[in-house]
């Protein structure tokens, strides 16, 4: 008897969960077909050239018209949220109701660590969501990811050899994004053994961006400086650099409030799911110190 093939969506392919969860996919190819929902085919198809069995559909969370074409005949949807969209109703809803409309049944939703205790972030609205719509669900819940240090906070440290955040002696739990895309694929590719459960993805370390920068002087000829201002200074910081309000607030609030907050529980779950130990924040500086030099 010839066993299923699953159709699989994979929105923000090109980002940094995107590309590490579609690369730990291949092993699975003989079970599921992967489809990458992008803005830009001809673009995405020279950054996945090395990944022949590859599929692309045209794809825009800003752009409703999308989403039916997008979704047609896929029979499992692995959703994020990209950093500047935070209008659920806006933009998430109208997305579900057109993947349940296309008859998607089974969602694998990128939330954040905590997500379920905190309503004051996206996250929480979009999980709140996908369980009143029936959907069959796994919840993603990763703590802060290491790669934020070599995309969004990169160019202060590289230009600056300063890094400035409203989240004083604040305590992060650091997990690389690598890691959450082999555990997210062990956990899409077997969907059926781990649905309705929500699994938080973390390292081993708790550490304050101060300790972290301490680190990161390691290995950097040139001393970075913690800078540490009150989250209503750093929300204006960031609308004068440019970012959209809604991005500039997420940003604040999630480097403020560990402040506020006990620091975060370490989780065991993939260790559990992929029988590896997760990446340690000195094994990422030293892996990826040309970002900053």
């Amino acid at each position: 008897m010839k066993s299923t093939i699953y159709q699989v969506f994979i929105t923000g392919a090109t980002g940094n969960i995107g590309s590490e969860l579609i690369s730990f996919l291949t092993p699975f190819s003989s079970k599921l077909n992967v489809i990458a929902g992008v803005r830009n085919i001809e673009k995405a198809k020279k950054y996945f050239y090395e990944n022949s069995n590859l599929q692309f559909r045209s794809f825009d969370f800003e752009n409703k018209e999308t989403f039916s074409s997008g979704f047609e005949g896929i029979d499992i949807l692995f959703l994020l949220r990209p950093p500047h969209i935070s209008e659920v109703e806006k933009y998430f809803k109208p997305l579900l109701e057109s993947a349940q409309k296309n008859g998607i049944k089974k969602v694998i939703f990128l939330s954040v660590q905590g997500a379920e205790k905190s309503k004051v972030i996206p996250h929480n609205k979009i999980e709140r969501l996908i369980r009143s719509m029936d959907f069959d669900w796994i919840f993603v819940r990763p703590s802060y990811f290491m790669q934020n240090l070599t995309t969004s906070l990169a160019k202060e440290i590289k230009n600056k050899k300063s890094l400035t955040l409203p989240s004083g002696n604040g305590v992060f739990n650091w997990v690389d994004t690598k890691n959450i895309g082999e555990a997210t694929a062990e956990l899409l590719a077997n969907f059926e053994n781990h649905q309705s459960k929500a699994f938080e993805i973390t390292g081993d370390e708790n550490l304050t961006f101060g300790e972290v920068v301490e680190l990161l002087n390691e290995v950097l000829p040139s001393p970075v400086i913690y800078k540490s201002i009150n989250p209503i200074r750093f929300y204006f910081k960031k609308k004068k650099e440019g970012l959209k309000a809604g991005y500039a607030m997420v940003m604040t609030i999630l480097h403020f409030l560990p402040r506020l907050q006990k620091a975060p529980l370490v989780s065991n779950s993939f260790r559990e799911l992929t029988k590896k130990n997760p990446t340690s924040i000195r094994e990422f500086i030293k892996r990826e110190k040309n970002v900053w030099l």
